[in-house]
């Protein structure tokens, strides 16, 4: 088992791309944020952040799994809250787990499946 953590990225700034330019509503990704926190509160292995914008308007809500040395993740298309913050922990969790960050798709829970956007090689 890695003794790294993973690190939940979440974009505080995404928008769902059917409100994205209505700018009076306040960005989905704050509620997935504190929604990923919530939900991670505990759990070993497993950091959360909140930073602007991820460049992935097109997939609102975004998130990028990642840690030193391994693949990360980058997934999107969320709706904020329990569900999807719940997925995403225990994904983050596998990948925590798993010495190059891959989680065998059979452990996969069902709220991340059809989300990922991309797959991003470890730097070394």
């Amino acid at each position: 088992m890695s003794s790294m953590p993973t690190t939940i990225t979440v974009c505080t700034t995404c928008r769902q791309p059917a409100v994205r330019e209505d700018k009076q509503r306040t960005p989905c990704g704050e509620a997935m944020l504190a929604s990923v926190v919530k939900a991670a509160g505990g759990v070993d292995g497993v950091d959360v952040r909140g930073v602007p914008c991820l460049m992935g308007c097109e997939h609102g809500c975004n998130v990028a799994i990642s840690a030193d040395g391994k693949l990360a993740y980058v997934l999107g298309s969320f709706e904020p809250g329990e569900d999807a913050a719940s997925a995403l922990v225990e994904y983050a969790a596998g990948h925590a787990a798993s010495d190059t960050g891959v989680v065998p798709f059979k452990q996969w829970p069902q709220g991340v499946k059809g989300h990922f956007v991309a797959r991003i090689p470890p730097l070394d």
